[in-house]
């Protein structure tokens, strides 16, 4: 935390002389934060000079956060010693040797420091008996920093994450109800590359990360020797088709659980979802029907929902016994696929699948998880992943027509890319609907204001209605700041005034002010 205040205590420490600075922090994972770490730590020794020692928590601390490690050693504004950033191991010790004849050196050469050195109020001081390393040792050199592209970072926070939790949590794997898109696909990705990163552990040795393996699938001699062989022990997937189900996504699910090494199951459910409607009809005497078929958009989505929560009560039937199934013992945790933009459009059914155990990818927007694939069907070894980032989004809830298939865009009245923009105006830069639209205005220049007017009030009109659904949102990795999931990152009401009498009326006065003005400065 000291790093991150406008006051750092580091630097009235340094002042007063001390050559060694160590930060024991609590600093949770976010995408792209290391960066940002970095810079503060070489800044920090930079500008003064000194070693600063900064150690950092590794793994998860029983919420959606994730401590993501990464302990090194900044000697005048050099990286000379590095940890890893994700492990599914407790403990890494990082180890560097440093002249402290350098920094006195450094700091001389800086006029400016001794000026302000003079003047610094004092610290106390504390006489302790300790030794120094021998003259024998080298010095350690200056090392370029390692930083992980996003995508790896996706690849590896969320997997360890899920490690720590399967592992203290008592159960005995994990179920995914794989539907062959980008979401449901990304995470079990991420189950994937957690059971390589444990089976990497075990082939190096790590004699904890076994114990946890074979205490979790209940097997004193059980020795993964491939990923694919611990997965077909701990992870569940399931193909929920039903008559509106396509033979692409079902194909792509299959595929992608023989990839990673899943027990995999394809199974239809419209026999249950008929029984639902024809119950309806018994009570009520009326049909709902698609509205491809002339129903109403009630209709139309009721039997949209039908379909959804069947899944996830279906989901944890199977999780529950499934291992009883199979002859083993335990129980499976659930895992749920809604990204971090589905949640802030409120583009969800409540309690479908979105409603899980945990949720490896809540926290993540589309742009980001769509990079992830490519990344994984090389990186990870997951080729079919390819097509599934090349595949348009799609709930495959409503038939398929020749003239009509569902798209998620198309249903949203929003893209992805623009759910990424208001999700970043709406929580990092604290904009309401007047300030977003101010900034959108500038920033989506090539569109008419009427329509960047009309995007915002779209938004923040389904992001009103379906603020609710955060209440019970399944509990999300946390990776990016704007998240909605409604714990301590963004707790807000959940009723609002979905018309925004006095914002939206704001913006249309705007809205011809500015159509007005563009006009006169064509006469």
């Amino acid at each position: 935390e000291e790093l991150f205040t406008p006051n750092s205590p580091h630097i009235l420490l340094g002042l007063n002389g001390a050559e060694i600075i160590a930060n024991g922090s609590g600093s949770h994972h976010q995408l792209r934060k290391l960066n940002q770490r970095l810079d503060l730590i070489n800044s920090a020794t930079a500008k003064g000079g000194g070693c600063y020692l900064y150690a950092n928590q590794q793994g998860c601390d029983g919420d959606r956060l994730y401590y993501d490690g990464c302990a090194m050693i900044s000697t005048n504004g050099k990286i000379i010693a590095q940890g890893k950033q994700f492990s599914v191991s407790d403990i890494e010790v990082v180890v560097g040797v440093v002249d402290l004849s350098d920094i006195r050196s450094y700091r001389a050469a800086t006029a400016s420091r001794g000026r302000q050195a003079s003047t610094a109020p004092p610290v106390p001081i504390v006489e302790v008996k300790f030794c120094m390393t021998g003259c024998s040792e080298a010095p350690s050199r200056a090392i370029p920093a390692t930083i992980l592209t996003p995508e790896q970072e996706i690849a590896y926070g969320p997997a360890c994450w899920m490690w720590d939790y399967l592992r203290r949590s008592g159960g005995g794997g994990y179920f995914l109800p794989l539907s062959g898109g980008a979401d449901s696909s990304s995470t079990a990705a991420l189950v994937g590359s957690m059971c390589q990163l444990v089976v990497q552990a075990i082939e190096e040795k790590d004699e904890t990360a076994l114990a946890d393996v074979q205490r979790v699938v209940r097997d004193s001699k059980f020795v993964p020797k491939t990923s694919q062989e611990l997965a077909k022990r701990i992870f569940h997937t399931t193909y929920m088709g039903t008559k509106n189900s396509s033979s692409e996504t079902r194909n792509r699910a299959k595929q992608l659980a023989k990839e990673i090494g899943a027990y995999h199951l394809d199974i239809s459910i419209d026999d249950v979802v008929g029984s639902l409607v024809n119950l309806f009809t018994t009570i009520t005497g009326k049909t709902p029907k698609f509205k491809v078929h002339g129903g109403t958009n009630n209709e139309n989505l009721a039997l949209q929902n039908i379909q959804a929560r069947l899944r996830m009560v279906i989901s944890y039937l199977l999780a529950q016994l499934l291992p009883w199934v199979r002859g083993q013992e335990g129980f499976l945790l659930v895992l749920g696929s809604a990204n971090v933009d589905e949640a802030l459009r409120g583009y969800m059914t409540k309690y479908d699948c979105s409603s899980a155990d945990l949720n490896p990818i809540g926290g993540i927007c589309k742009g980001d998880l769509k990079r992830f694939l490519v990344w994984a069907s090389t990186n990870l070894g997951y080729p079919s992943l390819a097509s599934v980032v090349k595949a348009p989004p799609t709930a495959e809830l409503e038939p398929i027509t020749k003239d009509y298939k569902q798209n998620d865009e198309e249903d949203m009245g929003m893209t992805y890319e623009e759910l990424g923009y208001f999700g970043k105006l709406r929580k990092v830069e604290r904009c309401g609907p007047v300030t977003m639209f101010e900034k959108l205005r500038h920033l989506w220049s090539h569109l008419p204001v009427q329509t960047v007017a009309d995007k915002v009030r779209r938004f923040f009109f389904y992001y009103s209605i379906n603020r609710h659904k955060m209440t019970v949102i399944t509990p999300s990795y946390h990776a990016e700041n704007y998240s909605p999931d409604d714990n301590r990152f963004d707790l807000r009401q959940f009723l609002y005034n979905a018309r925004w009498p006095r914002q939206f009326a704001t913006i249309a006065r705007r809205v011809k002010e500015l159509t007005a003005s563009e006009k006169k400065s064509k006469i």
